[in-house]
């Protein structure tokens, strides 16, 4: 199975991960019930670093993964949470291995 996966690794002001989750659980949450493209979009917190926000995204492909940056929950998230983030590192990979049970 092949897919496109995007790792967002954010450090956040400190103080922000409150109203940052709340923005980034909400477009995580709309992206899974309303793009067909979007296949998982999980948010990780780093246990021992409190100002540390991960996502783990897969898409069925770049086209669906372009769709979502141009969906409305999308830019609300963007535009809303820019203020609560010091640093964004986004990293793109290839999904070479689904692995099941």
């Amino acid at each position: 199975m092949t897919g496109f996966v995007v790792w967002v690794d954010f450090r956040l002001r400190p103080g922000a991960r409150e109203r940052f989750r709340h923005l980034v659980d909400a477009n995580a949450n709309a992206s899974m019930r309303s793009e067909t493209g979007c296949r998982r979009f999980d948010v990780t917190q780093a246990r021992d670093e409190p100002d540390r926000v991960l996502l783990y995204e897969i898409y069925d492909s770049e086209a669906a993964f372009e769709h979502h940056c141009r969906t409305a929950h999308f830019e609300e998230f963007n535009s809303r949470s820019a203020q609560l983030v010091d640093t964004k590192l986004v990293t793109i990979c290839d999904l070479v291995l689904e692995a099941s049970s």
